[in-house]
């Protein structure tokens, strides 16, 4: 019995651990027909920042099913939002005007790219960053905390960490139900506010209606 236990427990720690490699959902073409930008990196802005919805997807998948987002509501709200945010996938840092240490995908600012380090050193099991890394990161300052969190699997993963550990689960929950105003609750929860450019990426998002 005792070992059936330390069995069951070790299982049970396995299950928990992040990141979990599950089957995807997003896919490179309900991100291109979204976002027809995100097809190439042709002539992209910013040296070594641009990534093609081939390449994100995957990782956007994962960040889904790691954090629970299982919504199609859910979803679109955070695709929408890396997708504005980074001009198509263009940019993993923050240009213009240029704050120090701000960037991911969802171009958190660095206070929350601080506390998005730490969950995935103490937090999160197997995610490969050590609490040592991150704190050589911060007496270097933000732009080196950034840059460790800012590879493609946690800057793409940032969204669907902020939704699951920064928000009111209600924010979840109205998500879940695909309406405008739960849009612009989640707006509110990042710190910003709705606007034309938004709405339309969202809008074209949630006329998708499913992956």
């Amino acid at each position: 019995m005792q070992v059936v236990v330390l069995a069951l427990l070790a299982f049970i720690n396995f299950a928990n651990a992040l990141p979990v490699k599950r089957a995807a959902t997003t896919s490179a073409a309900d991100i291109v027909k979204i976002s027809p930008a995100t097809a190439s990196c042709n002539n992209a802005p910013a040296a070594g920042e641009c990534r093609n919805a081939e390449q994100a997807a995957p990782y956007i998948a994962i960040s889904f099913q790691n954090f629970g987002i299982n919504t199609f509501g859910e979803q679109a709200a955070l695709l929408s939002l890396m997708l504005y945010e980074s001009g198509n996938f263009q940019y993993s840092v923050n240009h213009y005007p240029g704050v120090p240490g701000q960037g991911t995908r969802n171009m958190q600012s660095p206070a929350f790219n601080a506390k998005y380090a730490d969950y995935l050193a103490n937090v999160c099991t197997n995610c490969g960053v050590s609490a040592a890394q991150v704190s050589q990161a911060q007496t270097q300052g933000p732009a080196a905390v950034l840059q460790l969190v800012n590879t493609d699997e946690w800057s793409f993963g940032s969204a669907a960490w902020f939704l699951a550990t920064q928000c009111d689960p209600s924010v979840r929950t109205g998500l879940a139900t695909g309406s405008q105003t739960a849009w612009e609750a989640y707006l509110q929860c990042v710190g910003t506010s709705p606007s034309a450019s938004r709405n339309q990426i969202w809008s074209s998002a949630m006329a998708s209606k499913s992956w």
